[in-house]
């Protein structure tokens, strides 16, 4: 049965993989035997990513804005040329630059956060998945959040994205499914990262969200790497179109 978890043999392209729940991802996918290509915006940022992962052959790091539709279609070359053909699409990068009620936001936060959250995986899964279909499959694991399945005050721009990031997952787990490609959808709750720092640094509101779990604590990025192994692997064979909730029994 743990064979059926292996990624052995896999070339796994994470985005947004140099800090957080990316980095944790790059980690597992690497120790379940993966060849792994990921992203991030800034050099520096991929150059520690690397020193902490312990830089090889069996892992790249590439510098790219998943926000920019000019970085797509490098990033996957560059990703081919290092390992071969993609058999895994993990789009994890995310943003949530505004937090407070949408009516006082401004267009530049509503179009940031949709640029990374939805159009870049968007773009991504849709170049990605036409290699996949040409190699006989594959499986793309979008990471959205509970908030796109219930409303976050303060986080309604971030929530929006999140929502539609579920229903891309569903309709391109329907268009694929022909194609041998999975596609599936993980929503974290509160998670200690910099992305959440707001919900979770500060004491208070850290024992606020824990109240809400059942587990009674918030989560750590660790957390959420055996839900994205069992996505990427053989294990989820016949999983298509799921949206998977790892957060600690949230009450919504």
């Amino acid at each position: 049965m743990m064979e059926r978890f292996s990624l052995c043999g896999k070339h796994v392209l994470v985005t947004g993989g140099t800090r957080g729940i990316g980095l944790a991802l790059v980690k597992g996918f690497l120790e379940a035997g993966a060849k792994v290509t990921f992203c991030g915006r800034k050099q520096e940022g991929i150059d520690q990513a690397l020193d902490e992962v312990g830089a090889g052959v069996e892992v790249n790091g590439v510098v790219g804005h998943i926000g920019r539709a000019d970085a797509i279609q490098p990033l996957i070359e560059t990703a081919q040329s290092h390992h071969g053909p993609i058999h895994v699409l993990v789009n994890n990068a995310g943003t949530n630059p505004y937090f407070g009620p949408i009516v006082d936001s401004e267009d530049w936060a509503w179009e940031k956060t949709f640029d990374v959250n939805l159009t870049g995986p968007y773009r991504l899964s849709r170049e990605v998945a036409k290699g996949m279909k040409q190699s006989g499959g594959g499986s793309i694991v979008n990471v959205a959040s509970i908030a796109g399945l219930a409303a976050a005050p303060g986080q309604g721009i971030y929530s929006v994205t999140k929502a539609a990031l579920i229903m891309l997952t569903k309709v391109m787990a329907r268009e694929l499914g022909e194609n041998q490609i999975r596609v599936n959808c993980i929503c974290p709750g509160v998670i200690k990262t910099k992305l959440s720092e707001a919900l979770w640094k500060d004491e208070a509101r850290q024992r606020r969200f824990a109240s809400q779990k059942a587990l009674g604590r918030v989560g750590t990025t660790d957390e959420l790497v055996g839900t994205a192994v069992y996505l990427a692997s053989e294990a989820s064979s016949f999983t298509t179109g799921a949206v998977l909730q790892v957060d600690g029994g949230m009450v919504i």
